[in-house]
């Protein structure tokens, strides 16, 4: 491993190193091996427990979390918006207390405000993991990302010959914020690109490239990352029509032809079947969905057990 874990709460990718980053991923390729076991299990938080609470929706990302917690021997509790007290009114704030006096060990957030998880792990012993805050961050979704790029890519794979184009709502994209952290801390080389309303040339001050014809940057992409539109964050409409949409920046068959044949298609759902991307190709042989869903267990797995303490696995 390249660094030990110090951190009490996985917050952001930003405030991570490379070595922090790597660690993950590495742990990851751990539990990776654990999950294939007959037995998948890990007794790392055998006795602790794990609050998973969400009060924006989730289907991947909330049910990964609590199959790693229960993989690695936790008790999960769940909370979502709907069942709990946030709809009489009750603030973050004493619903974090609740939790500390009810002595949950971990707290896993989404929430729609940006920010929330911060605020809460200020105020909280519990370990917190941020699964999603707004169009902030979504750390566990970026080192998710990364590690099925090392494992699709296998040995061959240095960050810095990496080329990485993610196109579509960048403005709105928390997973967008926080793979380019992580990439460009790897060393890749990223590409934004979409309509210059989602794609805002301030962008390049995060080292990385942007740009707006889509057909343009494909010949040269090793990995295509599409995002669907977060129309749940908009107050406007940023683009004419869905069908001018899908016309410039939709991940066709037609315009696939343009990409190598060995690139990765990458997407982090739920997916708007031909509007992003075209229903073969989410199926097909170069996509990644399915294997961004079964490693971010193990990634999951993996910052849990870090948190918890970071032990050897057995």
């Amino acid at each position: 491993m390249s660094t030990a874990w110090t951190r009490k709460d996985l917050l952001t990718i930003r405030e991570l190193d490379r070595a922090e980053i790597e660690l993950i991923l590495d742990t990851a390729r751990i539990f990776k091996d654990v999950l294939a076991r007959p037995v998948k299990r890990a007794a790392s938080l055998e006795g602790r427990t794990v609050v998973n609470l969400f009060v924006e929706p989730s289907t991947r990302t909330r049910t990964s979390f609590a199959l790693a917690a229960t993989r690695l021997g936790a008790d999960v509790v769940l909370i979502d918006s709907a069942s709990s007290s946030f709809r009489k009114g009750e603030t973050l704030k004493d619903t974090g207390q609740v939790l500390q006096a009810m002595n949950a060990d971990f707290v896993i957030l989404r929430h729609s405000a940006a920010g929330a998880p911060q605020f809460l792990a200020e105020r909280l012993k519990a370990h917190l993991i941020n699964a999603g805050d707004g169009a902030h961050e979504h750390p566990t979704q970026a080192l998710l990302d990364a590690f099925t790029m090392r494992e699709r890519l296998g040995g061959k794979l240095d960050w810095k010959d990496l080329h990485v184009v993610i196109c579509g709502d960048i403005l709105f994209s928390r997973v967008a914020r926080s793979n380019v952290w992580a990439l460009t801390k790897l060393g890749a080389r990223v590409t934004l690109v979409g309509p210059t309303t989602l794609v805002p040339q301030q962008f390049s001050e995060l080292g990385v490239a942007v740009a707006h014809d889509f057909d343009a940057v494909l010949p040269e992409a090793d990995v295509i990352m599409l995002l669907r539109i977060q129309h749940e964050r908009q107050r406007q409409s940023f683009f004419p029509s869905v069908a001018e949409y899908v016309s410039l920046f939709g991940l066709s068959l037609e315009r696939f032809k343009r990409c190598k044949p060995e690139v990765l298609i990458m997407h982090p759902g739920p997916i708007n079947r031909g509007v992003e991307i075209a229903s073969e190709l989410a199926d097909g042989p170069n996509s990644t969905v399915l294997d961004q869903v079964q490693n971010g267990l193990a990634i999951r797995m993996a910052a849990l057990h870090l948190l918890g303490g970071g032990g050897a696995v057995e």
